[in-house]
C-alpha cells in the first residue's frame, strides 16, 4: 500500500514537471519555428558581417538606458495603481524591481512574470494577491490603450504603407477577422456570461463558488484602483514617459547602422508601432513576430532584406538579454531591499 501510495506520487510529481517544461519549450519551439521561417531564405553570411564589422555597439549600448529608464516607469506607475488599496503606502523600490524581474520570468514562461510579480509585492507589502492582480490588469489595459493610440495615430499618418504591408502580407487580418465574424465567438461569450450570472444568482453561497465570488470581488476591486489614485494627471504623465521612453530605446538603435540612420523618425515610429504589436503573441520576448514585423517594416523603405534581419537580430539580442540580467539583479535585490522591512509593524506606526 505504502509502495502504491508513493509512486502515485512519484507519478503526479513527474507529470508536473514534464507540464512545467512543456510550457517553457512549447512557446520556446514555436518562436524557433517562427524565427526560422523569417530568416530561411536569408544569406547568413552578409547578416554575419554586418553583425561583426556594421554596428556601433556603443550606441546599442547607449539605447538601453532607456528601456531601463522605461521599465523603471512602469513600476512607479504601478505603484500609484497599488497605493489606494494599501494602508500605509507600499515602497516603489519592491514596485520597481518586481516590475524589472516580471521580464526575466516572462522569459522563462510567457505571461508567467505578471503573476510572479504579483505575488512576490503580495508577500513583501501583504496586499493581497487578487487585488494586485486587478491593479495589473488595469496597468496592461492602459497599456493596450497607449499601443492602440500610438498605432492609431501612426496608421492616420502613414496610411499608405499600412495598407501596402496588408495588402502583401493577408495572412495577418485573415485570421484575426476569421475570429470575429464566427458567431461562435459571440453564442461562447453570451454563453458564458448566462453560466457567471446563474452560479452567483442561486449558488454564490456555496463554498467553491463563494470564494470564487470573493476572488472576483478582490480583483474588480484591484481593476478600481484607477478611479480611486489621487495622482491621476502623475499616472497619465508616467504613460506617456513610458511609451516615449520605450519609442527611443528601438529608435536610437537606427543610428547604429549605416542603412538605418538616414531613415528618419517617421518610419522609427512605423516600425516601433509594428514591433509594439508584435510583442502580444505569446513566445518568449516575442522572439519571431518581433523580427517579421520589424525586417517588413524596414524593407519596405528601401532596407535589404539582410540588412534588415541584421537589425532585428541585433537589436532584438541585445535588448533581451539586458532586460533579462536587469531581471535576475531587481530578483536578487529584493530579499536584501526587505531585509529588515517590516510592513506590518510599519502599519502600527
Amino acid at each position: 500500500m505504502t509502495n502504491n501510495t508513493e509512486q502515485d506520487i512519484e507519478s503526479v510529481a513527474s507529470t508536473s514537471k514534464w507540464k512545467s517544461v512543456a510550457k517553457v519549450l512549447i512557446p520556446l519551439a514555436i518562436g524557433g519555428l517562427l524565427l526560422w521561417l523569417v530568416y530561411r531564405k536569408m544569406d547568413f553570411s552578409a547578416i554575419g558581417k554586418i553583425v561583426l564589422d556594421g554596428v556601433n555597439y556603443y550606441i546599442i549600448a547607449f539605447s538601453l538606458l532607456f528601456g531601463l529608464v522605461a521599465n523603471c516607469i512602469r513600476g512607479l506607475r504601478w505603484q500609484l495603481l497599488i497605493e489606494p488599496i494599501a494602508t500605509p503606502h507600499p515602497r516603489k523600490i519592491n514596485a520597481i524591481l518586481t516590475t524589472l524581474g516580471n521580464y526575466t520570468v516572462n522569459m522563462a514562461l510567457p505571461r508567467a512574470g505578471e503573476f510572479w510579480r504579483c505575488a512576490e509585492e503580495s508577500r513583501y507589502e501583504k496586499i493581497p494577491f487578487p487585488q494586485l492582480l486587478g491593479t495589473l490588469f488595469m496597468d496592461r489595459i492602459m497599456d493596450l490603450v497607449m499601443v492602440g493610440l500610438i498605432t492609431l495615430g501612426i496608421m492616420m499618418g502613414f496610411q499608405g504603407f499600412f495598407d501596402a504591408f496588408f495588402a502583401r502580407n493577408p495572412q495577418l487580418t485573415q485570421g484575426f477577422f476569421a475570429i470575429f465574424n464566427s458567431i461562435w465567438l459571440y453564442v461562447a461569450i453570451i454563453g458564458l456570461g448566462i453560466i457567471f450570472f446563474l452560479l452567483y444568482k442561486y449558488l454564490s453561497h456555496v463554498g467553491p463558488i463563494r470564494k470564487i465570488v470573493t476572488l472576483i470581488g478582490r480583483i474588480l476591486e484591484g481593476l478600481r484602483s484607477i478611479w480611486l489614485m489621487e495622482r491621476k494627471w502623475l499616472f497619465i504623465l508616467y504613460s506617456i514617459l513610458l511609451w516615449v521612453g520605450y519609442f527611443f530605446y528601438f529608435y536610437t538603435t537606427f543610428f547604429a547602422f549605416d542603412f538605418t540612420r538616414s531613415l528618419g523618425m517617421g518610419v522609427g515610429l512605423i516600425s516601433f508601432a509594428m514591433s509594439s504589436i508584435a510583442v502580444a503573441v505569446p513566445v518568449q520576448g516575442g522572439v519571431g513576430p518581433w523580427h517579421f514585423m520589424v525586417i517588413a517594416s524596414l524593407v519596405a523603405f528601401g532596407v535589404t532584406k539582410e540588412d534588415a534581419g541584421a537589425f532585428a537580430l541585433v537589436v532584438h539580442t541585445t535588448q533581451t538579454i539586458w532586460t533579462t540580467a536587469v531581471g535576475f539583479v531587481a530578483i536578487g535585490l529584493l530579499p536584501f531591499v526587505n531585509k529588515n522591512y517590516n510592513r506590518i509593524t510599519q502599519s502600527n506606526k
